[in-house]
C-alpha cells in the first residue's frame, strides 16, 4: 500500500491552531492547515530529492510565463 502524503501532524496542528486568536474564521483555520500540508509535502520533495536547481526553476518559470503571455491564452 502506498504511504498518504497528504496527512497532517496533529501535534502540528495543534500548535498553528493554539497559534491562532480566540476569535477566527474557518477561512483562516483552513488556510492554515492548506499552508501546512503544502510545506509538509516541500519538504518531503526535498528531503527526498525531487527538487530543482536555481536554472532548472527559472527555465520552468520562463516556460510557465510565456504560456501566459500567448495572445491566445485565455487565462
Amino acid at each position: 500500500m502506498a504511504k498518504r502524503t497528504d496527512l497532517l501532524d496533529k501535534k502540528k496542528v495543534l500548535q498553528s491552531i493554539k497559534s491562532l486568536p480566540d476569535k477566527f474564521g474557518v477561512d483562516d483555520m483552513v488556510d492554515r492547515m492548506i499552508i501546512l500540508e503544502k510545506l509538509e509535502r516541500a519538504i518531503a520533495d526535498s528531503e527526498a530529492g525531487r527538487t530543482y536547481t536555481l536554472a532548472e526553476a527559472k527555465k520552468r518559470l520562463m516556460g510557465v510565463l510565456m504560456t501566459l503571455a500567448r495572445p491566445d491564452n485565455s487565462g
